[in-house]
């Protein structure tokens, strides 16, 4: 067979393959097409089916924030009015842990590293004279606090 025949042969197989190739992507591009929407429609019942119990789970979340803010606010009222009635051992300035000065009324979690970091004190007033705490801090808790 001469070469000019084998290349128009070549190329019309060629062309017949690259046309077969063409009209398969489309077939499947609209069958991806039907999938997604498919999908699409699928997913968006399932969140319509999910959303009352979304919302009810939302409720039950804000129901159970403010039940632990009540609480909290309760146990907070409960330690100031212990600290009010005198119902604690005086806290010892140079013993303390960061944890225990904490609990102290206006000390910051930096005004407990401080204190710990002046130890040791002769007097409870060391803390101002110091310049560790600021008088007003002072005042709030001079009455819970003792030096040994």
């Amino acid at each position: 067979m001469p070469f000019h025949r084998r290349l128009v042969i070549l190329t019309f197989c060629c062309l017949a393959a690259l046309l077969l190739a063409s009209a398969g992507c489309s077939f499947s591009g609209e069958d991806q097409r039907e999938r997604d929407a498919r999908t699409r429609d699928e997913v968006a019942k399932a969140t319509e089916r999910a959303k009352p119990q979304i919302e009810e789970a939302g409720r039950k979340l804000g129901r159970a924030a403010e039940v632990a803010v009540e609480e909290a606010h309760a146990a907070a009222q409960g330690v100031r009015e212990g600290w009010k009635n005198g119902q604690h051992p005086l806290l010892d300035l140079n013993s303390a842990s960061e944890r225990e000065l904490l609990d102290l009324p206006a000390i910051t979690k930096l005004d407990a590293r401080k204190i710990i970091a002046g130890r040791p004190y002769q007097h409870k007033s060391d803390l101002v004279t110091r310049n560790i705490l600021s008088d007003t801090t002072y005042q709030r808790i001079r009455d819970l606090t003792t030096v040994k």
